[in-house]
């Protein structure tokens, strides 16, 4: 009995000591997990967040304004340039990226990593949409290429173009933006807002009037003339040489107080013009119609170029007062009536009753 009870009080002793060793591998075991546990984790996130493709090739990711992250994330999975929704979630909380995720079209690359693709996003590595405004446009015509560009609604530019209260917020003296649209080929991200459109057109303008400025003040012309003369010569002519000899054309006229009678002048003021101008549009009256009226017409009537605007300041030093087209995009200058009626008698098949210029 005594040999039974020792030996029961032996293994009591190693149960203990087997049980205290166990309880005391706990501690350790569970650690094991949790980094067994990270282990996995990281190495899911890093696959997770590891680029899609190695080989680098452009995709254009639409995010509309306002979208969530959340769903920017599957955005991006669905568009193939990231693999996992989730792991590019932790990397938006990560680096403190909620609200600075910007909308817009962005060029992105699925050999970019997803920490790369999310510095896109915030940085605005976008797709940009070219637009192209040729000199002599008009502004409805502007508003047109900004809506093909698909950058803007047309009817909206045509708004702002003639929003009065924008216009003096871009410190111009004008009724509307005619004119002051200035030709150029600009680059804008889809979602730029057709103010920033249009201020983009007029800071141009601004910067080459800021250049031009001073010789028109020390000839006594206001920017609304210059502008004005810079748009009847852009519309004249496509020949660069020409320039200065139609705008010495206008200011002689001008300075004699002969009138102006200028096609281009009476077209724009046309409620319709069907490409053909007939005497009964000559004599119809609009503040346009140079045939009728003495002096500029109101304002521009297109966008002129750099050379259309030096030609106003530095014209020709020539004194002719006529010019007629020779039907090949160039024209004949004269200086008297009667060397223009033959020059329109050579180049014109008929000639319209009292057009002082012989353009027709």
């Amino acid at each position: 009995m005594k040999a039974r009870g020792a030996a029961g009080k032996a293994n009591a002793r190693l149960g203990h000591v087997a049980m205290r060793r166990l309880l005391s591998w706990v501690p350790g075991l569970a650690l094991a997990l949790v980094v067994l546990g990270s282990v996995g984790g990281w190495l899911w996130f890093r696959a997770a967040v590891s680029p899609v493709e190695s080989v680098s090739r452009e995709v254009v990711v639409s995010v509309p304004a306002g979208t969530s992250p959340v769903r920017i994330g599957r955005l991006l999975k669905k568009a193939g340039v990231i693999r996992s929704p989730q792991a590019f979630l932790i990397l938006v909380g990560l680096k403190n990226a909620h609200g600075r995720l910007l909308a817009g079209e962005h060029r992105l690359d699925p050999s970019f990593s997803a920490s790369q693709i999310l510095e896109a996003l915030v940085k605005g590595r976008f797709l940009l949409r070219r637009l192209t405004v040729p000199e002599g446009l008009t502004l409805e015509q502007v508003a047109a290429r900004v809506a093909q560009a698909g950058l803007a609604d047309e009817e909206a530019m045509r708004r702002l173009f003639n929003d009065a209260a924008f216009i003096r917020e871009l410190g111009l003296a004008a009724d509307n933006l005619e004119g002051y649209l200035f030709p150029e080929t600009y680059y804008f991200a889809a979602g730029t807002s057709p103010r920033e459109i249009a201020r983009a057109m007029v800071r141009r303008f601004l910067a080459v009037w800021k250049g031009l400025e001073d010789k028109a003040g020390r000839q006594g012309m206001d920017q609304n003339t210059v502008v004005t003369l810079a748009s009847m010569v852009e519309r004249e002519t496509g020949q660069p040489s020409e320039r200065p000899l139609i705008a010495a054309v206008f200011l002689h006229r001008l300075k004699l107080g002969m009138r102006l009678e200028s096609d281009p002048t009476v077209i724009y003021g046309l409620p319709a013009y069907d490409g053909n101008l007939t005497r009964k549009d000559l004599e119809t009256y609009s503040p346009y119609n140079t045939y009728r009226i003495a002096g500029l017409p109101p304002g521009p009537i297109a966008s002129p170029g750099l050379e259309s605007l030096k030609a106003v300041l530095y014209p020709a030093k020539v004194n002719y007062l006529f010019f007629v087209s020779k039907n090949d995009g160039s024209h004949q200058f004269s200086r008297t009536k009667a060397e223009h009626l033959r020059a329109v008698k050579r180049y014109q098949t008929s000639l319209k009753q009292g057009q002082g210029r012989g353009e027709g």
